[in-house]
């Protein structure tokens, strides 16, 4: 994040090459979540963050896999592709290229950030995504209360 604006990048790497995504990736061996999200950050689009939050939590059942989500501030608003990103580009809500974002669930996350955002509350999503890119919501008040 940075100001009112959200960073994303365009893939380099299928699948989805040449799709919108934000930095995202895989976890390394001794690596915390958060720092996993900070680490990805720097590598996609060489941005620094100063902290990462849990915001979503998503179970792909299908493919064996659970999304982990989080919301970092940019230390400053410094950021260019790097080796698996064609380019990055920080994105008001109404310039977010939405008919080309790379999967489901990035499009579903950002629709709950920008919600979260004009309600000026963030609470920690949760939910499972189906094969045909629906998310059951899981979240609770008292999943929301738990994460204030």
């Amino acid at each position: 994040e940075w100001e009112d604006r959200i960073l994303l990048c365009r893939r380099a790497i299928e699948p989805r090459y040449g799709l919108w995504t934000v930095p995202a990736g895989f976890m390394e061996n001794g690596e915390t979540v958060a720092g996993a999200a900070a680490r990805e950050t720097l590598e996609e689009v060489c941005a620094e963050v100063d902290s990462c939050r849990l915001y979503a939590m998503f179970s792909l059942p299908h493919i064996s896999q659970v999304y982990l989500l989080f919301r970092g501030r940019l230390s400053a608003p410094r950021f260019a592709p790097g080796a698996e990103s064609l380019e990055a580009e920080l994105f008001e809500e109404r310039a977010i290229p939405w008919d080309r974002l790379a999967f489901p669930v990035i499009r579903e996350t950002l629709r709950r950030y920008f919600a979260d955002r004009r309600a000026g509350t963030f609470p920690v999503h949760t939910g499972d995504l189906l094969p045909e890119g629906v998310v059951a919501d899981r979240t609770r008040p008292a999943d929301i209360a738990a994460h204030e």
